[in-house]
C-alpha cells in the first residue's frame, strides 16, 4: 500500500458511515415507530440486525469507492465516482421515505431505482477495478431483500 493510501480508505469509509449515520439519526424516531405499528413480513429479521448489516455495507462501499478513486485518471473511473454519490444520495434518502414519511409505494419506486444505480455501479466500477466491483455484490444483494421487506410492507399496511 502507497505511502497514506490508508488515508484515503479511512476517508470514504468515514464518508459512507457519515451518511448512513446521518440517515439512520434522521429516521430514529420513525424507526421506533416502524417497529411498533407497522406489520411487517415474513422473513423480517430482528431491528439489530439493520444497523449491523448497513454498518458493514458501508464500509464496503467505503473501500471500493476508495479503490476507484485511487485508481488512474480515466473517464470510467469519473463515471465510477459520480455513480457512486448518486446511489449513495438515493440510499440517504430512501430511509427517510420510508420510516419517516412512509411513503411505502413512493419508497419501493425509490429502492427498485436505487438497485438499478448500484448494478451500473458495480458494472462502471468493474471496467475500473474488478475488486472495488466485488465489494457491492453484498449491497446489492441486501437492497434485493430490502426490496422484499418494502414490498412486504406496502401490501401488508
Amino acid at each position: 500500500m502507497k505511502k497514506h493510501t490508508w488515508k484515503v480508505y479511512a476517508a470514504w469509509i468515514l464518508l459512507t458511515e457519515a451518511v448512513g449515520g446521518l440517515s439512520g439519526w434522521l429516521t430514529r424516531d420513525g424507526a421506533k415507530a416502524y417497529g411498533e405499528t407497522i406489520i411487517q413480513p415474513a422473513l423480517s429479521p430482528p431491528a439489530i440486525v439493520f444497523p449491523i448489516v448497513w454498518g458493514i455495507l458501508f464500509v464496503l462501499m467505503g473501500v471500493g469507492g476508495a479503490r476507484i478513486y485511487l485508481s488512474a485518471q480515466s473517464i470510467e473511473r469519473s463515471r465510477s465516482l459520480r455513480l457512486f454519490f448518486v446511489q449513495l444520495g438515493f440510499n440517504f434518502f430512501w430511509s427517510i421515505l420510508f420510516f419517516n414519511l412512509q411513503q411505502f409505494g413512493l419508497s419501493l419506486i425509490w429502492l427498485i431505482v436505487l438497485w438499478a444505480l448500484i448494478l451500473w455501479m458495480i458494472v462502471s466500477f468493474n471496467a475500473v477495478d474488478k475488486p472495488a466491483a466485488r465489494l457491492q455484490i453484498p449491497y446489492l444483494l441486501w437492497v434485493s431483500f430490502a426490496a422484499y421487506l418494502n414490498l412486504g410492507v406496502w401490501l401488508l399496511n
